[in-house]
Order: structure tokens, then sequence, then C-alpha cells
């Protein structure tokens, strides 16, 4: 049977086709130059990167430096890591120095990609930002990809959570810089509360590649980040308060899950009232008096503290503490806290002990806070799917790089069942028939109850396998690492940005 697409394809080109075809005679130009500088002694390298920096204070367009400049850092790359650049990898590098996002196919070597304009925007002497998701993969990345910087006498540096302000600088000073969304986001806020300019560890945002950028500027990007101080201890009444909504029937209050809102009904008022009247703690008997502003606020958090907000889902009780998960990596978010009282309210929900409220001291969404670089790529597995949205917020085109070889993995639809409960034997049934053929199977859940549901189901069986959620975390690298051992079965929340390959095999084979 003919495929309509393909025979369409052959005539008529859909943009990112076109983007790449326009790319090739630039592959070609830097390929030329692949000749001339092989025989160059490894000590040059570093001086040709001056020579760049003072072309471009004469003023030489980057453009122009281009393909010199990538075959100089290909083969810098083939000498230190023994890595040489596919055309793909420079066709994605060449997209992420123009400001756009780079469709890459898992395993097609981003992280190498990302190393081409990287160097190329370094020259300006500006600074440039590479945001990974998490400190393990900005500390792998700025070791790994540092050493080729570094043969070009280019200086590295990483950002993560347990540094000093003093050392924070000294990072950010440095020609390329790695961290998370986190940190890079939450010292733009401390910088904009310190009271003397010298203080403040950032400079210009200039340059930022934002890898996984789906998660980061798609799924995370109206997400706040908040720095917050300590007020007066109110706990009394946010026991008080989850006693009152503990009452409530379903009838009391509107439920908006999707907009993560719940509001009282006329008949929940009415409730709320009663109860406080009993307590005494009713001003002028009237729940929307400006007097009752306290009371109100806390049944709000309590409200979304007990129907919106769910444990083993949004967050774990350990050590008589509540603490959050990220539901994109399903990880542990140390230290982080909600803050306007709603962590309170989750702690007099569970009965813990409820540790002072904060206030917001500042707050910057992702999206606004990756807005402000002068020029922002990203790069990504899936993006096309996010396309009119990273164009709509951020001007970001999304371009789909070919793969180096020939696809042969095959992307198969979703499948639909009824009910969860057709589902989850569908999946156990698909595992059975995986095990049997030695297939080394992989369940990602969105949530830590997912994930052990899935793991009683395959215990009903008699299934050997492992579990990697929020509650688990410790064990997390060498869990992932067996993760393709003959007959491994991995049952694991959200695996984005984990950070450890997947060895087929286990981690004993190469």
């Amino acid at each position: 049977m003919l495929n309509i697409g393909k025979i369409i394809g052959k005539f008529i080109k859909n943009s990112s086709q076109r983007d790449i075809d326009k790319l090739r005679s630039i592959v070609k130009q830097i390929n030329a130059w692949e000749s001339k500088i092989k025989d160059i002694p490894d000590e040059k390298f570093p001086s040709k990167t001056l020579k760049f920096k003072s072309e471009i204070k004469n003023g030489i367009n980057l453009d122009k430096l281009l393909p010199e400049a990538f075959a100089y850092i290909r083969e810098a790359a083939r000498r230190t890591l023994n890595e040489r650049h596919f055309d793909v990898q420079i066709m994605s590098g060449i997209i992420l120095h123009q400001g756009k996002i780079s469709e890459q196919k898992t395993g097609e070597g981003k992280t190498l990609a990302a190393t081409l304009p990287v160097y190329l925007n370094a020259l300006l002497e500006k600074g440039v930002h590479v945001v990974t998701v998490n400190d393990f993969l900005a500390k792998r990345d700025a070791a790994w990809m540092g050493k080729v910087y570094n043969f070009l006498g280019l200086s590295v540096g990483c950002i993560t959570n347990e540094m000093d302000d003093v050392e924070r600088k000294k990072n950010y000073n440095c020609d390329v810089t790695y961290g998370t969304n986190n940190e890079f986001g939450f010292d733009y806020l401390r910088d904009n509360m310190k009271y003397n300019i010298e203080e403040m560890v950032q400079r210009d945002h200039f340059y930022c590649i934002v890898d996984e950028v789906d998660s980061i500027l798609i799924d995370e990007a109206r997400t706040p980040l908040v720095i917050s101080g300590s007020t007066e201890n109110k706990s009394d009444q946010y026991f008080v308060c989850n006693r009152f909504v503990k009452q409530l029937n379903k009838d009391d209050y509107e439920l908006d899950e999707k907009n993560k809102n719940v509001m009282l009904s006329e008949k929940g008022i009415d409730s709320i009232e009663k109860m406080s009247k009993t307590y005494g703690i009713l001003k002028n008997n009237n729940f929307y008096d400006p007097q009752n502003i306290n009371l109100v606020h806390h049944i709000n958090q309590a409200l979304k503290a007990n129907l919106l907000f769910f444990k083993d889902t949004d967050y774990i009780v350990r050590d008589n503490k509540i603490q959050l998960i990220d539901e994109f990596t399903g990880r542990v978010l140390e230290g982080r806290r909600f803050s306007d009282g709603l962590h309170q309210a989750l702690e007099a929900k569970e009965k813990v002990e409820i540790q002072s409220e904060n206030q917001t001291l500042a707050s910057i969404t992702y999206q606004n806070y990756f807005r402000l670089y002068e020029k922002l790529a990203g790069m990504t597995g899936t993006a096309a799917t996010e396309a009119e949205e990273f164009f709509d917020i951020y001007k970001l085109p999304v371009v789909s790089v070919p793969t180096n070889q020939k696809m042969i993995r095959k992307d198969w639809n979703d499948q639909i069942f009824r009910t969860e409960k057709e589902k989850n034997k569908a999946i156990i049934d698909k595992v059975i028939g995986c095990n049997i053929k030695g297939q080394p199977v992989l369940i990602g859940t969105t949530s830590i109850n997912k994930s052990e549901i899935y793991s009683k189901l395959l215990n009903s069986k008699k299934i050997k396998h492992s579990v990697l959620n929020a509650k688990h975390h410790e064990k997390e690298a060498n869990i992932i690492a067996d993760a393709g051992k003959l007959n491994a079965i991995t049952c694991s929340t959200n695996m984005a940005g984990r950070g450890t390959d997947i060895k087929l095999g286990g981690k004993s084979l190469n």
C-alpha cells in the first residue's frame, strides 16, 4: 500500500526539512576545515581560542567564525573524549547557535552537540549557561564536556546546591557555567535581594541552552520559584481549621482538580460558621467579615491540603516531616516548602509538628526567568508536539534533526482502556510476556502510589522486581544501573533526567 505522506513529502517539505537542507552547506564548510587542523599540535588549541576572541573584538561576526570554530571543537572532542561529532550533531549545534530548539531522538548525543554553540558563544566572554534538570547531570556534564573546553583554553564552572556565594560567583565568572534551572532561578532572586552590587553572584543573562527544554520551559514553566521568610507561629489555628474541614460533606465545597482549586459552597460556609461559633473564634457572626480574614485563609489552605494534595503522590511523611515530591522526576525536593500556609495545613492534616509559617519575599516563574536571556536555545527528544507553544511564549522555533543512522525503533500509538483495572492487567501481562523472553522491562509511573500498585500486582504473581521512587531514592544509582540486566523489571516514578545510564546487560558490562 502506498504511503501518501511519503509521496507528498517528496514534493512539499515541512519547515524542519527546509531548515536541515539550508544547514547542509554549512556542514560542508565545517568538514572542509577538518583536514587543515588535523595535524595542529595540542598546545596550539588555546592560542587559537585567543585568536578567535581577538577577531571578534575587531568586528568579525560569530556566524563568519562558525565553520572554523566548530571544526576546532570537533577536533578537540576527538582528541580529549575520543568522540567525533556526526554531521547531524553539527546541524543540531548550528540550530542551537541560531537560538532555536533542536529536537534529537534519544541517544543521538545532545550533550556533545551542545559543546559546539557553547564554545562559539563563549568567545564573546559574556558567559554561557547550560541548564540541566538535576545536580547530578550538571556535575557530570561540566566534568565530562569540561575536558573539551579546557583543551581549548576555556574555563568551566558548575553551580550546585551546597555552594556559598563566593564559590557561586567564581563559577558564574567562568566562560561556561553548568547548573540546574532551580539554582539559576534562585540565584537571580537572591541577587535581587542583595544591598550591594558587589555581593551579586550572577553576571549578564547572555546565552542559555536548556536541556530537556520541554520539561523546563513548558511543564514547569509556570511553577513559581519562591524565597520565603518566617512569620509568627499559628499552629493551633491550622489544627482547628483542619478539624473543621474533615467534618465537611461533599456538597459543602466545589472542587476544581484541573486548576488545583477548591471553594466552599453556601452550605459549606454555613457549616464552617456553626463550627467556628462553637469554638468562639467567629467575629460578627459572618465568615467573610474583614475581621475573619485569617480564618478564611486557614480554611482555604486546609481545604486544599485535604482535597487537592495527596500523600505518596505530592508529598511523603518522613522523620515526622512533610517532604515534597517533584512531580516531574519523582524525587524528594530537599528543603523545599509550600508557601502561604499550605505546608502548615499539610502538617496539620498529617498530624506532624507544624513549622513556623513563611511569607513570600521574592518570586519568579521559570517562564519569566528564561526570557531574561538575550539568546535562548534548547534541546530535547520531544519538542515538535509543543512547537506552537514554544513559539508563542518564547519565540523559539523547533527544528527536528534526523538520526545519524536509519531509525529502526518503532514508536507505537497509545493504547486506551475502559477501566484502570483493565489497563493494569494489560501492563502486567505485557511485563510477564517480556520477562519470559528475558527482556529487561521498565515501568514508568506518575506517582509513588502508582509504582507501589504495580509492585503489589507483580508480587501477587511472584515476579521479582525493583521499585524506585522517592522512598527508595538512596538506592537509585544501583537500581537504574541494573535495570538493563537480563530478566530485570524496574518499577519507577518518572525517569526523566535521573542521569544514570541504563546499560543493557547491567552495570558490570560495557
